[in-house]
């Protein structure tokens, strides 16, 4: 069946690329030398046939300039299909079509939209968590009274970043351990440890050491440093009382005032209790905390567009 739709004359929405963007993975999963996966790219490529778009409509950018509006629609509607459970993440920018998004395309007159994926729990669970960066935000300004335009800026902002959090989260979860150990030495120097001048790099070397996972100098000589445990944990597998008890007793062994304890997961209550009783200073880092980190200092992500928002200078006027 051709999908193409003539004289489109305009970019659909990311509600719209939902069923074909489906269409073509489930095509994709039909070639089992390409094991069943379908590239971003490709995708992207074909659907803009697909809405036969313009040179004009595939060019055209977002305000800031840095990705095309096209890229930027194709890539929220794989961000949701992907968070209904409809799409599969294999790799980077790779995807497969599951089961339940095979199923979606079995009645041809169904609408895949937001309405439709609200069905599945995983879905209402990411909405309900405000992870949701593509609502329309000309829409909630239009259809807001009890809030200034300033406000409606700061939580479109808000969401933009959570959903962000989630995403980037959920990729240092599938990484490598030593691709997981990189990613904490570059944050770490971000942040400013590790000293400076050559080797600072791998400050946070691996050790093996009695429950230490590494040292980090917190100044550039090298006189205090700090102690880490990192944890690359599924959610839910989240860290217990005896973990911190562990790393409290390598701590003690070295004679260390201060430790960082990583994890991707979560720190039970007692867990949080225990570091607070032990009375030595025990940082706990969770993985929403570690994903905010990483948003902050630009480890896996980058900055798409700086807004500045302005207020009058009242003292400009001053007479």
């Amino acid at each position: 069946m051709d999908r193409r739709t003539k004289g489109q004359g305009m970019i659909p929405n990311y509600q719209q690329f939902m069923r074909p963007f489906l269409e073509i993975a489930k095509t994709a999963n039909n070639s089992p030398e390409n094991n069943n996966e379908v590239k971003l790219r490709d995708v992207i490529n074909e659907l803009a046939e697909v809405f036969n778009l313009s040179e004009e409509d595939k060019a055209e950018t977002l305000p800031s300039g840095k990705q095309s509006i096209l890229d930027n629609r194709v890539g929220w509607a794989r961000t949701y299909l992907t968070k209904a459970g409809l799409l599969e993440v294999t790799r980077r920018a790779h995807f497969i079509i599951t089961e339940r998004g095979i199923k979606a395309l079995k009645d041809k007159n169904v609408v895949i939209d937001n309405k439709y994926l609200k069905q599945f729990d995983e879905f209402i669970t990411f909405k309900d968590q405000k992870n949701v960066a593509s609502d329309n935000v000309i829409e909630t300004i239009e259809g807001t009274d009890d809030i200034t335009p300033d406000e409606v800026l700061r939580s479109a902002y808000k969401k933009i970043n959570d959903a962000l959090a989630t995403d980037i989260l959920d990729r240092t979860r599938k990484v490598t351990p030593d691709f997981f150990e990189d990613l904490l030495i570059e944050l770490l120097l971000a942040m400013g440890y590790g000293g400076t001048g050559e080797g600072a790099a791998h400050a946070l070397g691996k050790t093996g050491d009695n429950g230490i996972d590494g040292v980090i100098d917190q100044d550039p000589l090298g006189v205090d440093q700090i102690y880490i445990q990192a944890k690359r944990y599924a959610q839910g597998n989240n860290i217990g009382s005896g973990d911190i008890r562990d790393f409290f007793g390598a701590l003690s062994l070295k004679k260390a005032q201060k430790g960082i304890f990583i994890t991707t997961s979560d720190f039970t209550p007692s867990a949080v209790q225990t570091a607070k009783d032990l009375g030595m200073r025990i940082v706990l880092i969770n993985g929403k905390e570690l994903a905010k980190l990483m948003l902050r200092y630009n480890i896996g992500s980058r900055d798409e567009q700086i807004l500045h928002l302005k207020k009058i200078d009242e003292e400009f006027f001053e007479i």
